[in-house]
Protein backbone atom coordinates (compact mmCIF):
# COMPACT_ATOMS: atom_id res chain seq x y z
CA UNK A 1 0.00 0.00 0.00
CA UNK A 2 2.90 2.25 0.42
CA UNK A 3 4.14 1.91 -2.84
CA UNK A 4 0.78 2.63 -4.63
CA UNK A 5 0.55 5.94 -1.98
CA UNK A 6 4.34 6.93 -3.64
CA UNK A 7 2.84 6.31 -7.14
CA UNK A 8 -0.76 8.32 -6.60
CA UNK A 9 1.55 10.91 -5.27
CA UNK A 10 4.12 11.51 -7.81
CA UNK A 11 2.45 10.77 -10.85
CA UNK A 12 -0.21 13.68 -9.25
CA UNK A 13 2.70 15.61 -9.25
CA UNK A 14 3.95 14.77 -12.59
CA UNK A 15 0.70 15.46 -14.31
CA UNK A 16 0.23 18.88 -12.47
CA UNK A 17 4.19 19.83 -13.64
CA UNK A 18 3.87 18.78 -17.27
CA UNK A 19 0.44 20.79 -17.61
CA UNK A 20 2.43 24.08 -16.56
CA UNK A 21 5.18 23.29 -18.58
CA UNK A 22 7.92 23.23 -16.20
CA UNK A 23 10.29 20.54 -17.11
CA UNK A 24 11.43 19.49 -20.52
CA UNK A 25 8.52 17.79 -22.80
CA UNK A 26 10.47 15.19 -24.02
CA UNK A 27 13.70 12.86 -22.43
CA UNK A 28 16.56 11.76 -24.74
CA UNK A 29 19.07 10.44 -22.83
CA UNK A 30 20.43 7.16 -24.79
CA UNK A 31 19.34 4.22 -23.63
CA UNK A 32 22.61 2.57 -22.38
CA UNK A 33 23.09 5.47 -19.92
CA UNK A 34 19.17 5.69 -19.00
CA UNK A 35 19.42 1.73 -18.07
CA UNK A 36 22.28 2.77 -15.93
CA UNK A 37 20.48 6.04 -14.57
CA UNK A 38 17.74 3.61 -13.50
CA UNK A 39 19.92 0.89 -12.41
CA UNK A 40 17.86 -1.90 -14.01
CA UNK A 41 20.16 -4.47 -14.49
CA UNK A 42 20.89 -4.30 -10.79
CA UNK A 43 17.00 -4.53 -9.99
CA UNK A 44 16.48 -7.43 -12.48
CA UNK A 45 19.45 -9.60 -10.93
CA UNK A 46 19.00 -8.79 -7.32
CA UNK A 47 15.59 -7.91 -6.53
CA UNK A 48 14.58 -6.18 -2.95
CA UNK A 49 13.09 -2.87 -4.50
CA UNK A 50 11.54 -1.06 -1.31
CA UNK A 51 8.97 1.65 -1.39
CA UNK A 52 11.71 4.01 -0.68
CA UNK A 53 13.80 2.54 -3.76
CA UNK A 54 10.75 2.51 -5.44
CA UNK A 55 9.84 6.11 -5.09
CA UNK A 56 13.55 7.11 -6.71
CA UNK A 57 13.02 4.83 -9.37
CA UNK A 58 9.68 6.39 -10.48
CA UNK A 59 10.70 9.59 -9.93
CA UNK A 60 13.69 9.23 -12.28
CA UNK A 61 11.31 6.82 -14.48
CA UNK A 62 9.18 10.09 -15.14
CA UNK A 63 11.68 12.58 -15.25
CA UNK A 64 12.88 10.69 -18.02
CA UNK A 65 9.70 9.89 -20.14
CA UNK A 66 7.70 12.54 -22.90
CA UNK A 67 4.95 14.31 -20.97
CA UNK A 68 1.83 14.34 -23.14
CA UNK A 69 -0.15 16.69 -20.82
CA UNK A 70 2.55 19.80 -21.53
CA UNK A 71 1.33 22.56 -23.61
CA UNK A 72 4.25 22.12 -25.61
CA UNK A 73 3.52 18.59 -26.77
CA UNK A 74 2.42 18.78 -30.17
CA UNK A 75 4.11 15.88 -31.64
CA UNK A 76 2.23 12.25 -32.01
CA UNK A 77 -1.47 11.32 -32.05
CA UNK A 78 -1.70 9.93 -28.63
CA UNK A 79 -3.77 10.84 -25.54
CA UNK A 80 -2.66 13.39 -22.75
CA UNK A 81 -4.89 10.91 -20.67
CA UNK A 82 -8.01 12.05 -18.47
CA UNK A 83 -7.47 10.84 -15.12
CA UNK A 84 -10.59 8.73 -14.56
CA UNK A 85 -9.22 6.36 -17.62
CA UNK A 86 -5.87 6.06 -15.09
CA UNK A 87 -8.45 4.84 -12.23
CA UNK A 88 -9.58 2.19 -15.48
CA UNK A 89 -5.92 1.33 -15.83
CA UNK A 90 -5.20 1.06 -12.23
CA UNK A 91 -8.65 -1.26 -11.78
CA UNK A 92 -7.47 -3.84 -14.46
CA UNK A 93 -3.69 -4.01 -13.11
CA UNK A 94 -4.97 -5.77 -9.75
CA UNK A 95 -8.29 -7.24 -10.85
CA UNK A 96 -7.17 -8.66 -14.13
CA UNK A 97 -10.14 -10.18 -15.51
CA UNK A 98 -9.21 -10.94 -19.18
CA UNK A 99 -12.96 -10.46 -20.61
CA UNK A 100 -12.68 -12.12 -24.12
CA UNK A 101 -14.54 -14.91 -22.38
CA UNK A 102 -17.53 -13.19 -20.20
CA UNK A 103 -17.35 -15.85 -17.50
CA UNK A 104 -13.82 -14.52 -17.10
CA UNK A 105 -15.07 -10.99 -16.27
CA UNK A 106 -18.68 -10.54 -17.09
CA UNK A 107 -18.86 -6.42 -15.18
CA UNK A 108 -15.73 -5.62 -17.71
CA UNK A 109 -17.63 -7.04 -20.62
CA UNK A 110 -20.81 -5.87 -19.96
CA UNK A 111 -19.31 -1.76 -19.38
CA UNK A 112 -17.77 -2.97 -22.80
CA UNK A 113 -21.20 -3.87 -24.56
CA UNK A 114 -22.62 -0.76 -23.40
CA UNK A 115 -19.90 1.25 -24.96
CA UNK A 116 -20.09 0.05 -27.88
CA UNK A 117 -23.91 0.39 -28.24
CA UNK A 118 -22.97 4.25 -27.29
CA UNK A 119 -20.63 4.42 -30.17
CA UNK A 120 -22.44 2.35 -32.95
CA UNK A 121 -25.71 4.84 -31.82
CA UNK A 122 -23.27 7.82 -32.54
CA UNK A 123 -22.26 6.46 -36.05
CA UNK A 124 -25.33 5.99 -36.59
CA UNK A 125 -25.69 1.68 -37.25
CA UNK A 126 -28.48 1.41 -33.58
CA UNK A 127 -29.09 -1.72 -32.97
CA UNK A 128 -28.20 -3.71 -36.01
CA UNK A 129 -24.56 -3.05 -36.00
CA UNK A 130 -21.76 -5.19 -34.16
CA UNK A 131 -18.62 -4.25 -32.41
CA UNK A 132 -15.46 -5.04 -30.45
CA UNK A 133 -12.47 -2.97 -28.52
CA UNK A 134 -9.10 -4.10 -29.30
CA UNK A 135 -5.38 -2.34 -28.32
CA UNK A 136 -5.27 -0.53 -30.71
CA UNK A 137 -6.17 1.34 -33.96
CA UNK A 138 -3.31 -1.67 -36.16
CA UNK A 139 -5.30 -4.50 -34.72
CA UNK A 140 -8.69 -2.82 -35.45
CA UNK A 141 -8.18 -2.26 -39.22
CA UNK A 142 -7.08 -5.36 -39.60
CA UNK A 143 -9.73 -6.85 -37.58
CA UNK A 144 -12.04 -5.02 -40.12
CA UNK A 145 -10.57 -6.04 -43.10
CA UNK A 146 -11.24 -9.44 -41.77
CA UNK A 147 -14.87 -8.47 -41.77
CA UNK A 148 -14.56 -7.41 -45.52
CA UNK A 149 -11.96 -10.85 -46.57
CA UNK A 150 -15.19 -12.79 -45.03
CA UNK A 151 -17.67 -11.01 -46.74
CA UNK A 152 -15.92 -11.08 -50.42
CA UNK A 153 -14.50 -14.83 -50.06
CA UNK A 154 -16.33 -16.56 -47.33
CA UNK A 155 -13.79 -19.43 -47.17
CA UNK A 156 -10.77 -17.92 -47.40
CA UNK A 157 -10.47 -18.61 -43.50
CA UNK A 158 -10.83 -22.70 -44.60
CA UNK A 159 -9.03 -22.94 -48.11
CA UNK A 160 -6.55 -19.89 -47.73
CA UNK A 161 -7.05 -16.42 -49.79
CA UNK A 162 -6.88 -16.57 -53.59
CA UNK A 163 -4.82 -14.18 -55.22
CA UNK A 164 -7.04 -12.10 -57.60
CA UNK A 165 -8.34 -9.85 -54.45
CA UNK A 166 -7.49 -5.84 -54.41
CA UNK A 167 -7.77 -3.63 -51.37
CA UNK A 168 -8.40 0.03 -52.71
CA UNK A 169 -6.92 2.90 -50.46
CA UNK A 170 -4.99 6.15 -51.33
CA UNK A 171 -1.62 6.33 -50.62
CA UNK A 172 -2.10 8.57 -47.77
CA UNK A 173 -3.53 5.84 -46.24
CA UNK A 174 -2.56 4.42 -42.47
CA UNK A 175 0.48 2.09 -42.82
CA UNK A 176 -1.25 -0.33 -40.68
CA UNK A 177 -3.81 -1.24 -43.99
CA UNK A 178 -1.16 -2.50 -46.07
CA UNK A 179 0.37 -4.71 -43.26
CA UNK A 180 -2.77 -5.97 -42.74
CA UNK A 181 -3.13 -6.85 -46.42
CA UNK A 182 -0.08 -8.71 -45.83
CA UNK A 183 -0.77 -10.23 -42.70
CA UNK A 184 -4.00 -11.36 -44.47
CA UNK A 185 -2.68 -13.07 -47.38
CA UNK A 186 -3.36 -10.27 -49.98
CA UNK A 187 0.31 -9.27 -50.67
CA UNK A 188 1.23 -5.24 -50.90
CA UNK A 189 1.02 -5.52 -54.23
CA UNK A 190 -2.87 -6.07 -53.58
CA UNK A 191 -2.97 -2.74 -52.13
CA UNK A 192 -4.20 -0.12 -55.53
CA UNK A 193 -3.92 3.59 -55.01
CA UNK A 194 -6.93 5.69 -55.48
CA UNK A 195 -6.92 8.44 -57.66
CA UNK A 196 -6.33 11.48 -54.57
CA UNK A 197 -6.42 15.61 -54.93
CA UNK A 198 -3.06 17.51 -54.16
CA UNK A 199 -3.54 17.04 -50.64
CA UNK A 200 -4.14 13.57 -50.71
CA UNK A 201 -7.67 13.41 -49.90
CA UNK A 202 -9.57 10.66 -52.54
CA UNK A 203 -11.23 11.65 -55.19
CA UNK A 204 -14.76 11.33 -56.01
CA UNK A 205 -14.94 12.33 -59.56
CA UNK A 206 -12.21 9.85 -60.14
CA UNK A 207 -13.20 6.62 -58.40
CA UNK A 208 -14.79 4.96 -61.26
CA UNK A 209 -11.49 4.89 -63.58
CA UNK A 210 -9.60 3.54 -60.56
CA UNK A 211 -12.34 0.60 -60.29
CA UNK A 212 -12.07 0.25 -63.97
CA UNK A 213 -8.50 -0.03 -63.67
CA UNK A 214 -8.57 -2.82 -60.47
CA UNK A 215 -10.98 -4.77 -62.88
CA UNK A 216 -8.84 -4.63 -65.54
CA UNK A 217 -6.18 -5.86 -63.87
CA UNK A 218 -8.26 -9.07 -63.42
CA UNK A 219 -8.47 -7.93 -59.55
CA UNK A 220 -11.34 -8.21 -57.31
CA UNK A 221 -11.98 -5.22 -54.70
CA UNK A 222 -11.99 -6.89 -51.19
CA UNK A 223 -12.82 -3.25 -49.68
CA UNK A 224 -12.12 0.48 -50.33
CA UNK A 225 -10.49 2.62 -47.74
CA UNK A 226 -11.39 6.13 -46.81
CA UNK A 227 -9.48 8.12 -43.86
CA UNK A 228 -11.86 10.60 -41.15
CA UNK A 229 -8.90 11.90 -40.86
CA UNK A 230 -5.78 11.34 -42.95
CA UNK A 231 -3.19 10.98 -40.39
CA UNK A 232 -0.21 13.18 -41.81
CA UNK A 233 -2.55 15.94 -42.85
CA UNK A 234 -6.21 15.56 -40.51
CA UNK A 235 -8.21 16.42 -43.42
CA UNK A 236 -11.73 14.21 -44.39
CA UNK A 237 -12.43 12.45 -46.98
CA UNK A 238 -15.75 12.76 -48.61
CA UNK A 239 -17.02 9.97 -46.80
CA UNK A 240 -21.13 10.39 -48.19
CA UNK A 241 -19.55 10.61 -51.99
CA UNK A 242 -17.28 7.90 -51.37
CA UNK A 243 -20.16 5.76 -49.76
CA UNK A 244 -22.33 6.15 -52.28
CA UNK A 245 -20.17 5.12 -55.07
CA UNK A 246 -19.03 1.98 -52.82
CA UNK A 247 -23.20 1.31 -52.64
CA UNK A 248 -23.84 1.48 -56.19
CA UNK A 249 -20.65 -0.81 -57.40
CA UNK A 250 -21.32 -3.43 -54.64
CA UNK A 251 -18.10 -2.58 -52.86
CA UNK A 252 -17.33 -3.06 -49.07
CA UNK A 253 -16.36 0.85 -47.63
CA UNK A 254 -14.57 0.95 -45.00
CA UNK A 255 -13.38 4.23 -43.15
CA UNK A 256 -10.71 4.53 -41.15
CA UNK A 257 -11.81 6.96 -38.53
CA UNK A 258 -8.94 5.92 -35.62
CA UNK A 259 -8.59 9.73 -34.60
CA UNK A 260 -11.50 11.60 -36.64
CA UNK A 261 -14.19 9.85 -35.74
CA UNK A 262 -14.51 11.44 -32.06
CA UNK A 263 -15.40 14.61 -33.99
CA UNK A 264 -19.16 13.02 -33.39
CA UNK A 265 -19.41 14.35 -29.97
CA UNK A 266 -18.68 18.01 -31.32
CA UNK A 267 -21.89 19.70 -32.76
CA UNK A 268 -19.59 22.06 -35.03
CA UNK A 269 -17.77 19.89 -36.45
CA UNK A 270 -20.06 16.52 -37.15
CA UNK A 271 -20.54 17.55 -40.43
CA UNK A 272 -17.08 16.40 -41.21
CA UNK A 273 -18.04 12.65 -40.94
CA UNK A 274 -21.31 13.16 -43.18
CA UNK A 275 -22.10 10.00 -44.78
CA UNK A 276 -20.19 8.02 -42.12
CA UNK A 277 -23.18 6.10 -41.99
CA UNK A 278 -22.57 4.10 -45.26
CA UNK A 279 -19.86 2.39 -44.37
CA UNK A 280 -19.59 -1.21 -44.18
CA UNK A 281 -16.87 -0.82 -40.72
CA UNK A 282 -15.22 1.97 -39.48
CA UNK A 283 -12.21 2.07 -36.52
CA UNK A 284 -12.43 4.63 -33.98
CA UNK A 285 -9.59 5.26 -31.26
CA UNK A 286 -10.42 6.22 -27.92
CA UNK A 287 -7.11 6.66 -27.23
CA UNK A 288 -6.74 9.69 -29.36
CA UNK A 289 -9.30 12.22 -28.92
CA UNK A 290 -11.42 10.50 -26.21
CA UNK A 291 -8.25 10.79 -24.14
CA UNK A 292 -8.24 7.16 -22.79
CA UNK A 293 -4.90 5.80 -21.81
CA UNK A 294 -2.96 3.76 -24.26
CA UNK A 295 -4.69 1.63 -26.05
CA UNK A 296 -8.56 1.45 -27.28
CA UNK A 297 -9.59 1.46 -30.00
CA UNK A 298 -13.26 0.20 -31.50
CA UNK A 299 -14.05 -2.05 -34.81
CA UNK A 300 -17.20 -1.09 -35.79
CA UNK A 301 -19.88 -2.65 -38.54
CA UNK A 302 -22.74 -1.94 -39.82
CA UNK A 303 -24.20 -5.25 -39.82
CA UNK A 304 -23.26 -7.12 -36.81
CA UNK A 305 -23.14 -10.48 -38.51
CA UNK A 306 -20.20 -9.37 -40.37
CA UNK A 307 -18.12 -9.06 -37.32
CA UNK A 308 -19.12 -12.60 -36.18
CA UNK A 309 -17.92 -13.93 -39.46
CA UNK A 310 -14.65 -12.55 -39.20
CA UNK A 311 -12.88 -15.28 -37.41
CA UNK A 312 -13.45 -19.26 -37.88
CA UNK A 313 -11.82 -20.35 -35.05
CA UNK A 314 -12.63 -24.19 -32.77
CA UNK A 315 -10.89 -24.46 -29.26
CA UNK A 316 -12.85 -26.72 -27.36
CA UNK A 317 -11.01 -25.46 -24.01
CA UNK A 318 -13.22 -21.38 -24.82
CA UNK A 319 -15.48 -21.85 -27.20
CA UNK A 320 -17.76 -23.92 -25.87
CA UNK A 321 -21.92 -23.90 -23.88
CA UNK A 322 -23.75 -20.43 -24.50
CA UNK A 323 -21.59 -18.18 -26.74
CA UNK A 324 -23.47 -15.00 -26.73
CA UNK A 325 -21.78 -13.20 -24.46
CA UNK A 326 -17.97 -13.57 -25.59
CA UNK A 327 -16.50 -11.28 -27.50
CA UNK A 328 -13.62 -13.88 -28.37
CA UNK A 329 -15.13 -14.62 -31.35
CA UNK A 330 -14.71 -10.80 -32.72
CA UNK A 331 -11.23 -10.26 -31.90
CA UNK A 332 -7.33 -11.89 -32.28
CA UNK A 333 -6.85 -11.21 -28.21
CA UNK A 334 -8.20 -14.13 -25.89
CA UNK A 335 -6.67 -11.95 -22.70
CA UNK A 336 -8.20 -8.75 -23.68
CA UNK A 337 -7.81 -6.29 -21.06
CA UNK A 338 -10.71 -3.86 -19.74
CA UNK A 339 -10.55 -1.39 -22.65
CA UNK A 340 -14.15 -0.47 -22.41
CA UNK A 341 -13.57 0.86 -18.51
CA UNK A 342 -11.25 3.55 -19.79
CA UNK A 343 -14.09 4.65 -21.90
CA UNK A 344 -16.73 4.30 -19.75
CA UNK A 345 -14.80 6.29 -16.70
CA UNK A 346 -13.88 9.11 -18.84
CA UNK A 347 -17.81 9.52 -20.00
CA UNK A 348 -19.11 9.01 -16.50
CA UNK A 349 -16.84 11.70 -15.34
CA UNK A 350 -17.02 14.31 -18.04
CA UNK A 351 -20.33 13.11 -20.09
CA UNK A 352 -20.52 12.92 -23.61
CA UNK A 353 -20.90 16.97 -23.65
CA UNK A 354 -17.56 17.22 -21.99
CA UNK A 355 -15.48 15.06 -24.90
CA UNK A 356 -17.13 16.43 -27.29
CA UNK A 357 -16.24 19.94 -25.70
CA UNK A 358 -12.52 18.86 -25.56
CA UNK A 359 -12.42 17.73 -29.17
CA UNK A 360 -13.74 21.13 -30.07
CA UNK A 361 -11.51 22.92 -28.00
CA UNK A 362 -8.59 21.27 -29.64
CA UNK A 363 -9.87 21.40 -33.19
CA UNK A 364 -10.00 25.67 -32.61
CA UNK A 365 -6.87 25.58 -31.01
CA UNK A 366 -5.41 24.38 -34.40
CA UNK A 367 -7.48 26.72 -36.42
CA UNK A 368 -5.94 29.54 -33.99
CA UNK A 369 -2.22 28.18 -34.70
CA UNK A 370 -3.65 28.12 -38.82
CA UNK A 371 -4.26 32.30 -38.27
CA UNK A 372 -1.46 33.28 -36.76
CA UNK A 373 1.15 31.43 -38.50
CA UNK A 374 -0.55 33.19 -41.71
CA UNK A 375 -0.50 36.56 -39.87
CA UNK A 376 3.61 36.09 -39.86
CA UNK A 377 5.88 36.13 -42.64
CA UNK A 378 7.81 33.11 -43.80
CA UNK A 379 5.01 30.55 -43.01
CA UNK A 380 3.48 28.99 -45.98
CA UNK A 381 0.47 26.50 -44.82
CA UNK A 382 -0.59 24.31 -47.78
CA UNK A 383 -4.41 24.01 -46.46
CA UNK A 384 -7.20 25.15 -44.24
CA UNK A 385 -7.20 22.65 -41.32
CA UNK A 386 -10.27 20.76 -40.32
CA UNK A 387 -9.24 19.33 -37.24
CA UNK A 388 -6.38 19.19 -34.65
CA UNK A 389 -3.39 18.44 -37.06
CA UNK A 390 -1.87 21.60 -38.96
CA UNK A 391 1.14 21.36 -41.20
CA UNK A 392 3.21 24.36 -42.26
CA UNK A 393 6.25 25.13 -43.56
CA UNK A 394 8.61 28.08 -42.58
CA UNK A 395 11.56 29.55 -44.92
CA UNK A 396 13.41 27.67 -47.67
CA UNK A 397 15.76 25.17 -45.22
CA UNK A 398 15.50 21.51 -44.10
CA UNK A 399 12.12 21.25 -41.84
CA UNK A 400 13.40 18.27 -40.55
CA UNK A 401 16.19 20.42 -38.77
CA UNK A 402 14.13 22.86 -37.41
CA UNK A 403 12.26 19.69 -35.66
CA UNK A 404 15.40 18.61 -34.25
CA UNK A 405 16.40 21.80 -32.65
CA UNK A 406 13.14 22.40 -31.08
CA UNK A 407 13.53 19.19 -29.42
CA UNK A 408 16.67 19.69 -28.46
CA UNK A 409 15.70 22.80 -27.09
CA UNK A 410 12.74 20.76 -24.83
CA UNK A 411 10.17 23.58 -24.27
CA UNK A 412 8.26 21.60 -27.92
CA UNK A 413 8.22 18.30 -29.57
CA UNK A 414 6.56 18.44 -33.34
CA UNK A 415 6.60 15.76 -35.74
CA UNK A 416 6.71 16.21 -39.81
CA UNK A 417 5.20 14.93 -42.40
CA UNK A 418 4.95 14.81 -46.23
CA UNK A 419 2.47 16.95 -48.04
CA UNK A 420 2.28 16.86 -51.86
CA UNK A 421 5.62 15.10 -51.39
CA UNK A 422 7.15 18.00 -49.57
CA UNK A 423 8.59 17.71 -45.70
CA UNK A 424 6.38 19.97 -43.41
CA UNK A 425 6.69 20.66 -40.05
CA UNK A 426 3.39 18.79 -38.24
CA UNK A 427 1.47 19.66 -35.48
CA UNK A 428 -0.89 17.74 -33.77
CA UNK A 429 -2.65 19.37 -30.67
CA UNK A 430 -3.72 17.07 -28.09
CA UNK A 431 -2.80 18.69 -24.57
CA UNK A 432 -5.73 20.12 -23.36
CA UNK A 433 -3.06 22.65 -21.46
CA UNK A 434 -2.02 24.21 -25.21
CA UNK A 435 -3.37 27.51 -25.70
CA UNK A 436 -2.26 30.75 -27.29
CA UNK A 437 0.58 31.55 -25.32
CA UNK A 438 1.70 28.12 -26.17
CA UNK A 439 1.28 28.48 -29.98
CA UNK A 440 2.75 32.03 -30.08
CA UNK A 441 5.93 30.58 -28.32
CA UNK A 442 6.23 28.06 -30.64
CA UNK A 443 5.66 30.30 -34.28
CA UNK A 444 8.72 32.86 -32.17
CA UNK A 445 10.60 30.07 -31.34
CA UNK A 446 10.54 28.98 -35.19
CA UNK A 447 11.39 32.13 -36.33
CA UNK A 448 14.45 32.87 -33.81
CA UNK A 449 15.78 29.82 -35.54
CA UNK A 450 15.38 31.75 -39.23
CA UNK A 451 14.25 28.42 -40.87
CA UNK A 452 16.41 25.82 -40.50
CA UNK A 453 19.78 24.75 -42.45
CA UNK A 454 20.08 24.75 -45.85
CA UNK A 455 18.51 21.60 -47.76
CA UNK A 456 15.50 20.34 -49.77
CA UNK A 457 13.07 19.57 -46.82
CA UNK A 458 11.98 17.05 -49.06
Amino acid sequence: MAAAGVTVEQLAAYVDGSQRGLPPVVGRRPPGELAERLGLARWIREGGMTPEAYAEFLATYLDEGTRFHHPGYLGHQIAAPDFPAALADFVHGAANNPMAVYEMGAAAATVEFEVLRWMLDKVGYGEAGGGVLTHGGSLANLTALLAARAAAVPDAWTDGVPGDLALLAPESAHYSLTRAAAILGLGERAVMPLDVDPLGRVDVARLPAALDRVRRAGRRPMALVAAACATATGLYDDLRGIGEFCAENGLWFHVDGAHGASALLAEEHRGLLDGVELADSLIWDAHKMLRTSSLAAAVLTRREGDLDAAFRQRASYLFYGDQGFDLIGRTVECSKAELGLKVFLNLAWRGERGLGDYVAGRYAAARRLWELAGERPGFRLPYEPESNIVCFRYGTGDQAAIRERLTEDGAFHLSSAEVGGVRHLRVSVMAPATDDKTLEALLDRICEMGGGRSGSGV
